[in-house]
């Protein structure tokens, strides 16, 4: 009886072991076929609206850095570029028009194609390139708390423009009228940037003269106005991202006129201009692939502090200078962070 019982014992032992190898083997092939299944699975395609003022496409250092943080064209992004070629009146339907493709993300170049992103829509997350005073233009709450659905890199303004008047102070002798070749009145980044500039230029005894540059075809008028005003020195607020065959066209009449003129952004330098404060741009589109990494991954454009930029870069064109008769003081030259001989 006792062996009968060890028999059944052994009997049901197998079985028990045959069954769990089984269930082992299913298990292991479900999984395999979930794994296949998933493997099979296109990855999501992120929809990239970017709207900028000008410039036929993104610039590369934004599409590089947000080919470091993993995503590419083609795979698991798609951008879709929309610039109004210095129209402004065409930026608010670009940015309809981007509401309308249910895009994922909106980067905006500039105040004027934030605040139109804005009004177009309230759920679709908004990362500014750049903005001047996003807090006064209403963009945000604040910079530390921005609320809404935007958020990004800011400006600086009347610093940025004082800087600037210092700049030209120091080398262009009895300094006294300015020409600020830039966007037409109404525009709100250039608005604020003029009025804070102010401050500084009373105190350097400055009168400021703005002069509508937003198109080559308003170069010429710079000229005229800057020779009936008797102006010394230009404070060019033209935006670093206009074609490059626009900025050389700028800095080639700068040349002709042989004026002074201090830029925001070095690629005017690069192209031949005199000397640019600001900071680097490259940095500051690399951060914007950063804000728009951490929104596609989940995080809300609320909870991401609004951001300013912390270095200044002052660039110098020697050949510039010989070529309008100028002399860099030693001093400026000892502060310059890149010389071009």
């Amino acid at each position: 009886m006792k062996r009968i019982w060890i028999d059944s014992f052994d009997i049901s032992l197998k079985s028990a072991i045959r069954n769990f190898k089984s269930t082992i083997f299913l298990c292991a092939m479900l999984f395999a076929l979930c794994d296949s299944v998933q493997a099979q699975q296109p990855a999501k395609v992120f929809r990239i609206g970017y709207l900028a003022g000008r410039g036929s496409s993104p610039p590369q250092e934004f599409v590089q850095a947000l080919r470091k943080l993993g995503y590419e064209e083609g795979k698991n992004i798609a951008i879709e570029h929309r610039s109004a070629d210095s129209k402004r009146e065409r930026v608010p339907d670009l940015a309809a028009e981007l509401v309308r493709l249910k895009i994922d993300i909106i980067v905006a170049e500039g105040t004027n194609a934030t605040s139109a992103a804005k009004k177009t829509t309230s759920t679709i997350p908004i990362v500014m390139a750049e903005s001047t005073d996003p807090v006064g233009t209403g963009l945000v709450a604040s910079l530390a708390r921005p609320g809404g659905n935007v958020t990004g890199l800011t400006s600086v303004g009347g610093e940025l423009g004082g800087k600037h008047l210092e700049l030209l102070k120091e080398i262009v002798l009895r300094l006294s009228r300015v020409v600020i070749p830039g966007p037409p009145v109404g525009s709100l980044a250039e608005d604020f940037f003029i009025k804070e500039t102010e401050i500084p230029a009373r105190a350097l005894k400055v009168r400021l003269i703005r002069v509508p540059a937003n198109s080559p075809e308003n170069y010429e008028n710079v000229f005229r106005v800057a020779s009936k005003e008797k102006a010394q020195a230009l404070l060019v607020r033209l935006p670093p991202y206009v074609r490059a065959a626009h900025r050389k066209q700028f800095v080639e009449l700068v040349a002709k006129n042989r004026m002074p003129a201090i830029y925001g952004a070095s690629n005017y330098v690069d192209a031949g201009g005199l000397i640019s404060y600001g900071a680097d741009r490259s940095i500051a589109l690399e951060r914007v692939a950063v804000y728009v990494d951490k929104i596609l991954k989940g995080t809300k454009p609320a909870d991401l502090p609004v951001e300013a930029p912390k270095d200044f870069d002052l660039v110098i064109n020697l050949k510039a200078a010989k070529q309008i008769g100028l002399t860099i003081p030693p001093n400026i030259l000892a502060r310059a962070d890149r010389v071009i001989k």
